[in-house]
């Protein structure tokens, strides 16, 4: 694996993550031969893109700057090497405008911590060749990783639409004092986040139509979605209202570091995940297929 950044030190912070992150990667299982000796630093974007065989672009979530970064990978990589975007919600047909070969600008966008969960959206934009989508999921699949193709173009793909609209009715939650930011996180830990790790809405609620499944469901459940449980439009972000997230959620990280946090996380995710591969669904059956052995 080859990296390369503009910001001060960043080689410094790279190698930091890798190690923080490596102890979980070691639980978890590794490829033989797996060694944090094996990332190297390029000096210049076109030193690494011209030894790539694909690329993953990760830049802040600035449509221009992705699409000036993009425009220069298109031109330093040879015209066989898939382009990816990490980007959590931006289409790839604006990404690839700057571009002269779009054909093989994908968005690949995986999810955080990337190196333990195993789902990236994958998607083409208008100009992209579809055999340029198919390399990039072989690519993710052949990494141990769950590649989903998103059907269509849109903005926020599926995962992260999923998630803004919870992460907009937890603020207005917030922001009217119904619950502080321990309280909400409280009721998905400790209820539907448990069985999110194996199952997702649809099946969860289908089970929860009895032996008669999802029409049961509908019929008895249905007519809430008429209720006022929801709101789709985000609250003001006031000054109070960011005061409550900050202070809520300092709270709760209890003077524990980032890196403390992520380890943390990373520990909780291994023991799930592994917990999962012996029953072969979600993201215990994308490590058992993987081949990693810990």
């Amino acid at each position: 694996m080859i990296a390369w950044d503009v910001a001060p030190d960043w080689e410094d912070k790279v190698r930091s993550a890798v190690d923080n992150a490596w102890p979980a990667l070691e639980r978890l299982g590794l490829d033989q031969g797996a060694s944090p000796a094996r990332l190297r630093c390029a000096d210049t974007l076109e030193s690494a893109c011209g030894r790539a065989d694909f690329v993953q672009e990760s830049v802040p979530e600035r449509a221009d700057l992705k699409r000036a970064l993009i425009a220069r990978i298109d031109t330093a990589t040879d015209l066989d090497v898939v382009v990816a975007s990490s980007t959590s919600g931006l289409k790839p047909s604006d990404l690839q405008a700057d571009c002269q070969h779009p054909e093989r600008i994908v968005v690949g966008h995986p999810f955080n911590p990337v190196y333990l969960l195993p789902l990236v959206e994958v998607l083409g934009g208008e100009r992209t060749a579809r055999e340029c989508v198919d390399r990039a999921m072989a690519f993710y699949a052949d990494l141990g990783m769950q590649p989903l193709r998103v059907r269509n173009e849109i903005e926020g793909f599926l995962s992260d639409r999923l998630q803004e609209a919870l992460w907009r009715e937890a603020l207005h939650l917030l922001n009217e004092d119904v619950a502080t930011t321990e309280e909400l996180d409280a009721a998905i830990t400790l209820g539907p986040g448990l069985r999110w790790a194996f199952m997702g809405t649809f099946l969860a609620f289908h089970m929860a139509g009895g032996d008669a499944g999802m029409r049961h469901f509908m019929a008895q459940f249905g007519p809430a979605l008429k209720l006022p449980w929801t709101r789709l439009e985000a609250p003001e972000l006031t000054d109070a209202l960011i005061d409550k997230l900050a202070s809520g959620t300092a709270q709760q990280a209890g003077g524990r570091t980032v890196k403390e946090l992520e380890r943390l996380r990373d520990d909780c995710l291994v023991s799930i995940i592994q917990a999962l591969r012996r029953h072969g669904v979600s993201a215990g059956k994308s490590l058992a297929d993987s081949g990693a052995t810990p």
